[in-house]
Parts: C-alpha cells; sequence; structure tokens
C-alpha cells in the first residue's frame, strides 16, 4: 500500500474507535505510521479523509446501486432490492459508529457540513437508490406512478435504523433483514 492508501485505512480504524469528533489528524497520522504533514500533502482536511474513508473503507452503497442502475434487468426487483439493502445495511452498520460523533456538537455538525463538497452529503444515497428505483419502472418492474423518493427514503431509513439496533446491542441482523426489507418495499410500491 501507498501512504494515502495507509492514512485511509488509519483514520478508518481510529474514526471507528474515536469517533469522527475525536479522531485527530494527528492521531491518524501516527496510527498509519507517517507524519501529519504527509496527511495534509494528501487530505486538504479531516473532512477530506472522512470522505475518503467512506468511500473507500466501507461497503460500497453507492457502486451498488450504480450497478444495480445499469444492470437491473440482469436479476429479479426482489434480487436487487435484496442486494442494495444489504449493502446498504453493511454500509450503515460500518459508518455509524464512525458519523455519529459528528453530531455530538452542533458547532462540529455546522463546520463538518460546510466542508462538505456539493454531492458528498448523507443524502446522496437517497438519490442514487430513487436513480435505481428509476430503472426499475423503466423496465415496468415498479409502477411509473409510484413516488420513488418516498421509496428510497423508506429503505434506506430502515437500513439505518437497523443499523442504529446493530450498534447499540453489538450485533449483525444479516441478511434476513435485508430480504425482509426488500419483499416489504415491493408489496408497498405495487
Amino acid at each position: 500500500m501507498g501512504s494515502r492508501q495507509d492514512l485511509v485505512a488509519a483514520a478508518a480504524k481510529v474514526m471507528r474507535e474515536q469517533g469522527y469528533a475525536h479522531a485527530t489528524t494527528k492521531a491518524i497520522a501516527q496510527a498509519a505510521g507517517y507524519s501529519e504533514a504527509l496527511l495534509y500533502k494528501h487530505f486538504r482536511d479531516k473532512t477530506a479523509l472522512f470522505l475518503a474513508v467512506l468511500s473507500e473503507e466501507l461497503p460500497a452503497l453507492g457502486a451498488t446501486a450504480a450497478h444495480l442502475t445499469r444492470h437491473a434487468a440482469d436479476a429479479s426487483l426482489e434480487q436487487n432490492l435484496t442486494e442494495l439493502a444489504g449493502t446498504a445495511l453493511e454500509f450503515y452498520r460500518a459508518s455509524f459508529p464512525i458519523s455519529v460523533s459528528i453530531f455530538s456538537s452542533r458547532d462540529l455538525l455546522r463546520t463538518h457540513r460546510a466542508a462538505l463538497d456539493t454531492g458528498h452529503g448523507p443524502d446522496q444515497p437517497i438519490v442514487l437508490v430513487e436513480t435505481y428505483l428509476r430503472a426499475e419502472a423503466e423496465l415496468g418492474r415498479i409502477p411509473a406512478h409510484a413516488d420513488l423518493g418516498a421509496a428510497a427514503r423508506l429503505l434506506l431509513g430502515a437500513c439505518f435504523q437497523q443499523a442504529f439496533l446493530d450498534s447499540f446491542e453489538d450485533t449483525d441482523s444479516g441478511t434476513a433483514v435485508a430480504a425482509r426489507l426488500a419483499k416489504t418495499l415491493i408489496a408497498g410500491l405495487r
């Protein structure tokens, strides 16, 4: 691995253990075995490093949604939604311990929100899932009149809630929940 990859991996570890709020760039650089100056050669700030952790070290929710959008016809609606829900559960379970501390202070949340580039906020999974659902509607597997934005929010909200419960209880609900969510969403869409 190169220094950038080492820093992202160390950031994921430190942020999981300490949360975003308490993970300092100095501690991350030390955990990776590099100087803080080198960290800043790769990342402009801790928010950029956090975004790298989300996209490179956690289950690829965006990549799964994009793949399913391009290849929706390759599997059934239920299989696709189960895969999507499973990835969302994994993503939220992995990211919850990291990102929850952003809400520990209004100032930290405000600073983090201001540092985010457009297109990197927590609304992006909704946009990606809604885009995938639109592909399913174009295939005729979801009614054209369905509220795809609401469906995306329902699916991801349920996944987020389950991830919260799993994190709180230190459990892993597994793939059965993903299948149940997919079946329920399909029933609601019809």
